[in-house]
């Protein structure tokens, strides 16, 4: 059989052992303070506050 080369992971799993992906704030945000997330048709807003801290709102 003919098996897949092995490659590097991209993201190593956490260490915890929690096998939920993880995205960076800094990834989302690409330099902004606030972007939009669309989920089921709606909209919501994540932000950063003045304390450093995200907010998702509807």
């Amino acid at each position: 059989m003919n098996q897949p080369p092995n490659l590097p992971c991209q993201n190593p799993p956490p260490a915890s052992g929690n096998d939920r992906p993880r995205v960076h704030s800094s990834d989302l945000l690409q330099g902004t303070s606030a972007v939009e997330i669309e989920h089921a048709g709606q909209r919501y807003l994540l932000r950063v506050t003045r304390e450093n801290k995200l907010i998702l709102t509807k």
